[in-house]
């Protein structure tokens, strides 16, 4: 597997990554104009955008009927990588709330499944392995992601970016921790014993299925950035589950490496977690440029927590959503006012939009939020 630990990157002493001159193609939408100067690039690099950015994670998704009429009949995972399908999708929530930013609809475990690794999604239950990776034999089993096999993936991207102009498109990827959580037990976990347990029992083989994990998602992410996406985000879904020490010693380290795939081409990089308040510094010294702060911790907490030395990310409270609208209001107006303090900040959700969410309500939260004058 390819990896670009070598490639010119550089921490600050704050955490915050710098980057060389970008290595991005000059038709990519960050060097020919389209998407460099829009709110949410201005917002990630800690400028005064023209008007206040906003985006949810999970907006392409079971809240839009428009997304099951087209998903109708066809698998979780199949729907990701046939690149038409996947591309109309990112698009659906751009054209129906005017959000600033598409994100790339895929899956985090898709690194795996195009290496050959046996998973799929369980309706109601989540990623499911065929067999779960528990022996250091079972990592060195594991079978390697070949640039090639991402061709899907970056087709999807380009017939995205073609549709979206000046909108930009943000790729993701799950963190290194999250994707090794899944391939450890197996399935979805509450406490994510297994993986916690190894990191101490078997450090070696822990390590040697996190720098798997970092690589597939570097990929994973490259290839999205590479073809067309303006920014990155890395998913860590499941480090709340970690204390401050454990995630420092076993998860900060394969995070960076994930990301030294992708710094040399110079988009924003966000890093975003839940359950993570305690963890805020030790994700943004794996070096992104934002970090993303999910619904438990105020910004202007988080701000203070991180010494103002970058922009932030979120963070509504999905549950208000579903709240009278004068309540809802009140929350999104107390956010803005949390996040004015920081660098930079973009609206977003404290998590994901939950599938009951009224469509209807996510418009008029944009509309909101576009209503109030950029600070």
């Amino acid at each position: 597997m390819t990896s670009s630990s070598a490639l010119p990157h550089s921490v600050s002493a704050n955490g915050v990554s710098g980057t060389a001159a970008s290595s991005l193609d000059a038709s990519h939408p960050l060097m020919d104009g389209r998407t460099a100067d829009s709110p949410l690039i201005q917002a990630y690099r800690g400028g005064k955008p023209s008007r206040r950015p906003v985006w949810f994670m999970r907006q392409a998704g079971r809240s839009l009927p428009e997304y099951l009429k087209v998903r109708e009949g066809v698998a979780m995972l199949d729907s990701c990588l046939r690149p038409e399908l996947a591309s109309e999708i990112t698009l659906q929530p751009v054209r129906r709330h005017d959000v600033d930013a598409a994100i790339f609809f895929s899956d985090i475990v898709i690194p795996l499944k195009l290496a050959g690794v046996g998973v799929d999604i369980v309706p109601g239950v989540g990623p499911v392995l065929d067999k779960p990776v528990r022996t250091a034999a079972d990592v060195a089993a594991l079978p390697q992601l070949t640039w090639e096999a991402l061709e899907p993936i970056r087709e999807a991207v380009r017939l995205t970016v073609a549709e979206l102009g000046t909108t930009p498109l943000i790729g993701f990827a799950g963190a290194p921790f999250t994707l090794a959580a899944y391939m450890v037990e197996g399935k979805p976990s509450r406490d994510h014993l297994g993986p916690r347990t190894m990191m101490h029992a078997d450090p070696e083989t822990w390590t040697a299925l996190a720098n798997w994990a970092a690589d597939a998602s570097g990929m994973f992410l490259r290839a999205q950035l590479e073809a067309g996406a303006s920014a990155g985000q890395l998913f860590d879904s499941w480090a709340g589950s970690l204390g401050l020490a454990d995630y420092a010693k076993y998860v900060a380290p394969a995070s960076t490496r994930a990301l030294d795939h992708v710094r040399h081409l110079g988009a924003p990089l966000v890093h975003f977690g839940t359950g993570t308040s305690e963890l805020l510094v030790a994700m943004r010294d794996v070096g992104v440029d934002v970090v993303g702060v999910d619904y438990r911790l105020p910004l202007d907490e988080a701000n203070r927590r991180l010494g103002g030395t970058v922009p932030l990310q979120g963070n509504i409270d999905p549950a208000l959503l579903s709240a009278p609208w004068e309540v809802l209001e009140a929350h999104v107006r107390e956010v803005i006012a949390a996040g004015s303090a920081a660098p930079g900040h973009v609206l977003n959700l404290g998590h994901g939009v939950p599938p009951e969410t009224d469509p209807a309500v996510l418009t008029r939260v944009v509309e909101l939020i576009h209503s109030i004058p950029a600070g």
